[in-house]
């Protein structure tokens, strides 16, 4: 605690902690204007990517249908986000309207200490500057004083005369309540009169005094309602900020639970995708017809009716056709590349 009665250190540190509790809040503020940014941003990127890219668009039957669940459940995913980014804008915006109402209560008060602080300022100078003005006076008093103890043994009238009258000018500037019956007299009678007696220049210094305790009394006071005042202000912004943190997780909790319910959709369409059902629809509409086609025959150019049979009857097999044998193995030539025989395969090497 200061002792010095001009000093606004408590008070200023008041004022800073609540200036930063505010900077705290614009920050907060800040923050959530740019994480709308970003799920704004993910949002619409999530949307061209569901609508423009294709994403197994020939898929049929089953899977077909997961698919479309898929796509249409990321869209939705990607409209929460863009929904979640208008939530944050509006509790950024609730975050500024309670910081700028906070500002405009602190701006009173201050008003109000700071007009205190400036009378209590002006009061203490002039306090000073009466009490340097009543010790001034004092001291001429004693110096007038202290000469004319010293010329009390001057023969020459004339100079104690003048002596006389600085003290007594001297004694009515510091002594207004004392008569100046005294000022022809012989300086022994000074040693007799009152030293503490009530002056002009002491009763405006204590009149001064008096003032400055009376504005500090009232400072007290106003300090007193200020401090009050910034203490529920400040519990005010911290249960404020609480509140607005813990909504703030709790929506972006709420986003995962929504996507995960979205999703879960999409798996239970794929429970139900049957790769048997896929593949016998796929032969359902594919399918051109329920026999093989028939086997080319051979026909005799010479005796076309003798081998003819009717289309799509087959007439026998044909002729069997000896097959060729392996050809010889080449030798082996420096510079040409090697041969390796495996039953009926061959392996070149380079």
């Amino acid at each position: 605690m200061s002792s010095d009665i001009l000093s606004t250190i408590g008070y200023d540190n008041i004022v800073q902690h609540l200036n930063n509790g505010r900077k705290n809040c614009k920050e907060f503020e800040d923050f959530l204007k740019e994480r709308a940014a970003v799920e704004e941003k993910y949002g619409k990127d999530l949307l061209n990517l569901c609508r423009k890219r294709p994403c197994g668009q020939s898929e049929i039957n089953t899977l077909k249908q997961a698919l479309e669940v898929f796509k249409q459940q990321v869209d939705n995913v990607a409209q929460c986000h863009i929904q979640l980014a208008h939530t944050l804008r509006e509790e950024a915006r609730k975050m500024e309207e309670f910081r700028e109402k906070q500002k405009l209560q602190q701006k009173k008060t201050e008003l109000i200490m700071d007009a205190v602080h400036k009378q209590r300022s002006l009061q203490f100078k002039k306090t000073m500057d009466a009490k340097k003005n009543y010790e001034q006076k004092c001291r001429d008093k004693d110096e007038a004083e202290q000469a004319v103890h010293r010329s009390a043994n001057l023969v020459n009238s004339r100079q104690q005369e003048k002596l006389f009258v600085k003290l007594a000018t001297s004694k009515t500037a510091a002594e207004d309540s004392e008569p100046v019956w005294w000022v022809r007299e012989p300086p022994s009678c000074l040693d007799s009169e009152p030293r503490h007696v009530h002056s002009t220049a002491d009763k405006a210094y204590m009149l001064h005094v008096n003032m400055l305790d009376k504005i500090r009394e009232e400072w007290q006071s106003e300090h007193i309602k200020a401090c009050e005042v910034f203490e529920a202000q400040e519990c005010e912004r911290i249960n404020f900020f609480r509140n607005a943190l813990w909504l703030h997780v709790n929506q972006l909790s709420q986003q995962c639970v929504t996507s995960d319910d979205m999703y879960e959709g999409v798996r239970k369409s794929l429970e139900t995708c049957s790769i048997e059902k896929d593949i016998e629809y796929f032969v359902n509409q594919r399918k051109t017809g329920q026999s093989p086609p028939a086997p080319v025959t051979y026909e005799n150019f010479y005796c076309p009716q003798r081998n003819a049979a009717p289309p799509g009857k087959a007439t026998g097999p044909g002729p069997t056709v000896a097959r060729r044998g392996l050809p010889p193995v080449p030798p082996s030539v420096q510079g040409d590349p090697d041969y390796s025989l495996l039953a009926d395969y061959s392996l070149l090497y380079q």
